[in-house]
């Protein structure tokens, strides 16, 4: 039971992005995948949620057993895949209380419905903890929000939703300091043994806050490093030159 990625390899245009990707993340796990621009962070999470502009030439994704491959976007997402964006997109004319409703709605069984008072009551709770004026509830999703009240509203639809794994594409961009501690904080009080995590980042700061069991370098398509949260620190130090000449980790 993991979400494992077997030799993935993807392009897009014609242009080979990931070249033999392997990973496999655990239920109660929280792996970070770092390396510089250009390298394939959010190419692989645009694919693991089944972007259609990215063509899969070969290997595999796996979800407790399952082919996400074969499945659609929203078949992933009902099967408990979640993806918060980098650059969440508006939807104007939809607020963000019916959006989180209708994708909760959308989970349970044919002709079972929401509990409307226990639903707000579980929102305004996780709005509270996130910061989140419950005035946003009639908000139009995204829309007008600045870049923190973005990610915010991302983790809150993943608190929401409670996936089995979670993929965060660069969630720490654009956030000052006290924003990543409330985002942060949020991510946190999901870990459980029964969710994994695949936190992707640019910059080591999003891993003082959120603790990586495991940290991943991705160079050229192919992780190449794979180390502890410390191997994060050392990129903080040298950057990710030093990464140059090492062997892609085999498959």
């Amino acid at each position: 039971m993991s979400l494992v990625i077997t030799n993935l390899h993807t392009s897009i245009d014609g242009n080979d992005i990931l070249k033999g990707l392997s990973l496999e993340v655990p239920p109660g796990e929280v792996h970070a995948i770092m390396g510089p621009n250009g390298s394939g962070k959010s190419t692989l999470a645009k694919v693991v949620a089944g972007h259609e502009d990215y063509e899969v030439t070969g290997g595999s994704v796996t979800m407790d057993g399952q082919n996400l491959l074969d499945l659609e976007i929203d078949e992933r997402s009902r099967a408990g895949l979640f993806l918060a964006f980098q650059y969440p997109m508006e939807v104007p004319g939809v607020t963000m209380a019916n959006f989180i409703r209708a994708a909760r709605q959308a989970r349970l069984p044919e002709g079972e419905e929401i509990d409307a008072v226990a639903y707000y009551k579980e929102l305004y709770e996780k709005m509270d903890q996130l910061g989140i004026d419950r005035r946003f509830t009639s908000r139009s999703v995204n829309e007008g929000f600045s870049g923190g009240e973005k990610k915010r509203n991302e983790v809150l639809q993943m608190m929401m939703l409670e996936p089995s794994y979670c993929v965060m594409d660069e969630t720490d961009s654009g956030l000052d300091i006290d924003a990543l501690k409330v985002v942060a904080g949020g991510v946190n009080s999901m870990r459980s043994p029964e969710r994994g995590f695949l936190v992707i980042t640019h910059y080591q700061r999003l891993l003082d806050y959120i603790e990586p069991d495991h940290v991943h370098v991705l160079a050229d398509g192919q992780i190449v490093r794979s180390g502890s949260k410390e191997l994060a620190l050392e990129l903080e130090k040298k950057g990710y030159d030093f990464l140059k000449e090492e062997t892609p980790v085999a498959s």
